[in-house]
């Protein structure tokens, strides 16, 4: 059995809309690994280092990667190199930056190396995308942003695959559950949007914090609904204001 292993779903290519059969593949996220469960992987592997010590180290790194990057220098590594991009047209030579038109990204460029390690990863087609439920991006509709970050008492824009919230068993609903523990927040007002590939969802007015995005239905695409209410959440923290400095980046 294969140590590395890709499995994908394939959904249809919203970039070719002549064509209605090429599709793209989307890889199953299987987990997230943080700092705190990547240190606890190098004590695993016995590490005499201890485990606070090493979180505090990573979240230094990531802090300081990340203000290097904000200085306009790139960051290398063994396995890939980031650096810094501005994103969107500039209409001459002398056009000044307009933060309406442009973004500022981060480019990863993987090292030779790094390519290596991938031709050990085997890859298994898990079928096609659309027979599941899912959570694909979210978006602040105050600021249009996806980074993760939302606006208390503002709207939010969900969209992915069998969303629709529908049912009348316990627990059906829209919540943000607190990270490290606490009732989740179920979401009162009447969902302004409620289709099987988005909602739109009035954010309560939430503390600071990071919070998960809980979505529990019966909807399925059949008339009948779901005899148990399905559970769907989207695997990127969301961030209200200052979510206390934690060490542990948001990344997809």
């Amino acid at each position: 059995m294969a140590k590395f292993k890709w499995q994908f779903y394939l959904k249809d290519n919203p970039l070719t809309q002549d064509d209605t059969d090429d599709c793209v593949a989307e890889v199953n996220i299987r987990d997230t690994m943080r700092n705190e469960d990547i240190a606890q992987q190098v004590i695993d592997e016995g590490s005499e280092i201890k485990y606070d010590t090493l979180v505090y180290i990573f979240g230094q790194r990531d802090r300081i990667v990340f203000d290097c990057l904000k200085n306009g220098q790139s960051v290398i590594n063994r396995y890939y190199q980031l650096l810094p991009r501005i994103v969107g047209p500039f209409a001459s030579n002398d056009a000044a930056f307009d933060a309406k038109k442009h973004r500022l990204m981060i480019d990863m460029i993987l090292s030779s190396y790094a390519h290596k390690e991938l031709d050990l990863v085997v890859v298994e087609s898990l079928g096609p995308k659309q027979q599941t439920a899912f959570i694909s991006i979210v978006t602040d509709t105050l600021t249009d942003k996806t980074d993760g970050t939302i606006t208390p008492s503002d709207d939010i824009r969900v969209e992915g695959s069998r969303l629709r919230v529908a049912g009348d068993a316990a627990g059906v609903g829209v919540f943000f559950v607190p990270e490290g523990g606490g009732a989740p927040v179920p979401v009162t007002r009447k969902l302004t949007t409620n289709d099987p590939k988005q909602l739109l969802v009035r954010v309560p007015a939430l503390p600071d914090g990071k919070y998960t995005l809980r979505i529990v239905t019966q909807y399925s695409n059949s008339v009948q609904l779901l005899k148990e209410p399905r559970t769907l959440e989207y695997k990127k923290l969301l961030v209200v204001g200052n979510a206390g400095g934690s060490d542990r980046p948001e990344i997809e």
